[in-house]
């Protein structure tokens, strides 16, 4: 989930600075993690000591405030309710990569994505936008081509994924639903030539870079197996100490 960490803190600069460029710093005074680590992290968090997802992710959000928290994501942190707010935003797949890593079989990965999604998305997109990231990063892990991945995708999710990084580009702008990012993210992985390029054309597309990238390097960490020891250090500088100790945790759990 690292992964999926690096790529929230690189392209937070970009997220209402859109690029169309693949070329620009990895690093810059202004990279800092926001919600989508957050909540990663808190993801994680309830996975490996089995805590109620909906108090862990209110506990983590009001620790650590504005980090970018979507509007109605906002007022439910506040709010006394327990419930779902139908979202069909890619707050449900920025913050599901810890699933594709821990579970073990195809069907445990769904339904815990589909579980992690509806405490606060459950609107059909929102699980969906989960499921296929949770289900990339599971495949990509377990040693699946790519072409199987872009199949298995587009067949399960009904999701485009045979355009061209190329061909989005031009048109595309900022979009915060899953139905608008998350085919995009994958794609900007499936034409990808290692973990920073996945990124990089993730935060290419010139959208909601941070979670967009977030999504790309999650699954590209699965699939390449490693990411560079400048990005990692760089990473994990920025994070507070609590975090790097469940990131930590996690990997002895999941290895």
């Amino acid at each position: 989930m690292i992964g999926a960490i690096a790529g929230d803190i690189i392209g937070s600069p970009y997220e209402f600075s859109p690029l169309k460029t693949e070329v620009f710093p990895t690093f810059s005074h202004s990279s800092k993690f926001t919600d989508d680590t957050v909540l990663t992290i808190a993801v994680a968090d309830a996975l490996l000591h089995d805590y109620d997802l909906v108090d862990t992710l209110k506990d983590y959000s009001v620790r650590y405030p504005n980090r970018g928290y979507g509007g109605n994501y906002q007022k439910w942190i506040y709010s006394d309710s327990r419930e779902p707010y139908n979202s069909w935003g890619n707050g449900s797949a920025m913050r599901t990569s810890p699933v594709g890593f821990i579970y073990n079989s195809e069907n445990e990965v769904l339904q815990a994505a589909k579980a992690c999604a509806e405490v606060t998305h459950n609107h059909a997109y929102g699980i969906r936008g989960a499921q296929a990231v949770s289900l990339c990063i599971f495949l990509a892990r377990c040693g699946a081509k790519k072409e199987y991945i872009q199949s298995e995708i587009s067949h399960w999710f009904n999701y485009d994924l045979f355009q061209s990084i190329d061909e989005i580009r031009p048109k595309y702008y900022f979009d915060v639903s899953c139905q608008g990012s998350v085919p995009q993210s994958i794609i900007a992985f499936l034409e990808s030539e290692n973990y920073e390029d996945a990124v990089r054309k993730a935060i290419s597309l010139g959208g909601d870079a941070d979670t967009m990238a977030c999504i790309a390097g999650g699954i590209a960490e699965a699939y390449y197996k490693e990411i560079p020891e400048f990005i990692l250090s760089e990473t994990r500088g920025r994070l507070p100490v609590e975090f790097q100790k469940i990131v930590d945790e996690f990997y002895q759990a999941v290895e």
